[in-house]
């Protein structure tokens, strides 16, 4: 594997730092960055980058690949046969890398379609971001997404559901604490597993190794997730002081998929079921409410977008930097938000999601700067180049890996 000199950048590097200077990648890792110039002797092939910006690779905590971003995903999904969900993960994976998300966690898949895309791609059949995978969430019976999620009462069945994923290779288990937006006949806030439920399936994701995480928009739920030990809370749109002091203590990260409630209501008429939209609009002002709240007391939080709900489509992930911007957080807190704090919550960031000698070379660069204005990101054309594992996945505008190019 080649040794690369990249010249003439404006890094920002995940920690904190932004400055004009060099990165070296020797195969598939950074092995030196430094101000300024490289030096005269420095050996390797130089790649001028002209002033352009360069990131970690982006990371979404919340997708799921089985759907496209339709108006109606539910009844996409619904009519998938496991060929249709591989080939749809397939492509919706595609979607992400090239515009920039290197590293992503599917938040519920159906059909082993996440498993067997990890599984192509570990023996070098495709090419995908890296991919952190939950299987199929757990809810109870008749809860929110009851019809692709796996449905599960008591603790003891919810013990052995959370197994049987850890057993396919989830490497995060997916809870439904609450109601939810799409799902006709759940209210959006009300509670669903309960403590004990959820505590029993956080154990066995704790024993092996993994994480969890809990789908939650209402105050009882969220705190019920917290409280039975999950690594993050999913959307929490109605969340109340207590939740944030409650999470603070817990130390449990917010993943708050603005873009999805955002993207529902923005969309009305345009063919969602009208049971989603008015379930976004009533969530949509204390979504942003609350998540003001929570940030301004501290809360962690990580990047997510919910990517495949209506109208919240794969590869246009980092409009939600955008929407962080706009609730608040700086141009730089909301790209750390989206590199380091997510490989974090991912337990990653030992080798992503910031710039760092001995770290994968996972990186994008981008015409112009996010710090000055972070709606570039939302640009397709501004991303100049994407680099996983220190292999160009697009350069210089073109795609260059085995992907087919999806705009």
């Amino acid at each position: 594997m080649k040794r690369t000199v990249f010249k003439s950048a404006h890094i920002i590097d995940g920690l904190g730092a932004t400055y004009r200077g060099h990165m070296i990648v020797d195969g598939a890792r950074i092995v030196a960055l430094g101000r300024g110039d490289p030096a005269p002797n420095e050996t390797g092939e130089v790649e001028d980058l002209g002033g352009r910006t360069v990131a970690p690779g982006f990371i979404d905590c919340h997708v799921h690949l089985r759907s496209d971003g339709n108006a109606d995903p539910r009844q996409q999904m619904l009519g998938d046969d496991p060929i249709m969900s591989g080939l749809r993960c397939y492509c919706n994976a595609c979607r992400n890398l090239l515009n920039g998300i290197t590293t992503i966690r599917d938040c519920g898949c159906s059909h082993g379609a996440d498993f067997a895309l990890r599984r192509m791609a570990a023996e070098q059949s495709l090419v995908t971001p890296r991919l952190v995978l939950s299987g199929q969430f757990i809810c109870m019976t008749g809860g929110h997404g009851w019809n692709v999620g796996l449905q599960a009462d008591g603790p003891d069945e919810l013990r052995k559901a959370a197994r049987s994923q850890i057993r396919l290779g989830a490497d995060n288990v997916k809870l439904i604490a609450t109601g939810g937006i799409l799902t006709p006949g759940t209210e959006i806030g009300a509670p669903q597993l309960s403590i004990e439920e959820m505590k029993a399936a956080v154990d066995e994701a704790k024993k092996a190794g993994k994480i969890s995480c809990a789908h939650a928009h209402g105050a009882i739920g969220v705190k019920n997730a917290v409280l039975a030990g999950v690594d993050s809370i999913e959307h929490g749109y109605l969340m109340d002081n207590e939740c944030i002091d409650l999470m603070l203590e817990r130390e449990v990260y917010l993943v708050a998929t603005s873009a999805a409630v955002r993207n529902v209501v923005a969309h009305a008429g345009q063919g969602i079921p009208t049971h989603v939209v008015e379930k976004a609009k009533q969530a949509i002002d204390l979504h942003i409410e609350s998540f003001k709240k929570a940030h301004k007391a501290g809360v962690k939080l990580a990047m997510g977008t919910d990517s495949g709900v209506p109208f919240t489509r794969h590869g246009n992930n980092l409009d939600e930097l955008g929407y962080l911007v706009d609730m608040g957080l700086s141009p730089m807190e909301a790209i750390q938000v989206s590199t380091l704090n997510a490989a974090r919550l991912l337990r990653l960031d030992h080798m992503i999601g910031s710039l760092e000698p001995g770290k994968l070379a996972d990186f994008v660069v981008i015409d112009g700067n996010p710090l000055e204005d972070i709606k570039v990101l939302q640009k397709k054309d501004a991303m100049h180049s994407v680099v996983l594992n220190g292999e160009f996945i697009r350069r210089g505008g073109a795609v260059v890996a085995r992907v087919p190019p999806l705009n």
